[in-house]
């Protein structure tokens, strides 16, 4: 089966490289990922198996994240709009205009599965549509 955008694994882990360099300074998620995540090349490879299984159409990738988002605690539905925001970013830094565009249509439309997966807090609305 063709991928659904076909973007190299290379390009894949070049991706989640950078967005998780920018989350790391980010003064909004930063501390949220820093509560869970210790193991840094082990949490980014596994976020290489996500995407390359929704991008690549491999097998490779088996959590659930709706589950884990929710489970954490402190991960709150606004934060996908700074999380879809560094991402479109880190995805026009490393892609080509068109793969950067299609990949970021499918992030927001997970981006905005997995906010609703949360309680929603009061005042917040839906994530934007980015792009």
């Amino acid at each position: 089966m063709p991928p659904r955008i076909p973007v190299t694994p290379a390009q894949i882990e070049a991706v989640v490289a950078q967005f998780y360099a920018a989350v790391r300074m980010d003064p909004i998620l930063g501390p949220v990922f820093a509560r869970h995540v210790a193991d840094w090349p082990s949490h980014e490879a596994k976020i290489v198996r996500f995407w390359r299984n929704a991008l690549l159409l491999e097998r490779c990738y088996d959590g659930n994240p709706m589950q884990v988002h929710a489970a954490a605690g402190n991960v709150k539905p606004d934060h996908f709009v700074v999380w879809l925001s560094l991402f479109e970013k880190v995805l026009h830094e490393e892609l080509p205009p068109a793969l950067a565009q299609s990949w970021s249509l499918l992030a927001q439309r997970i981006g905005r599965g997995l906010s609703y997966g949360l309680p929603q807090s009061t005042g917040v609305n839906a994530p934007p549509v980015l792009g």
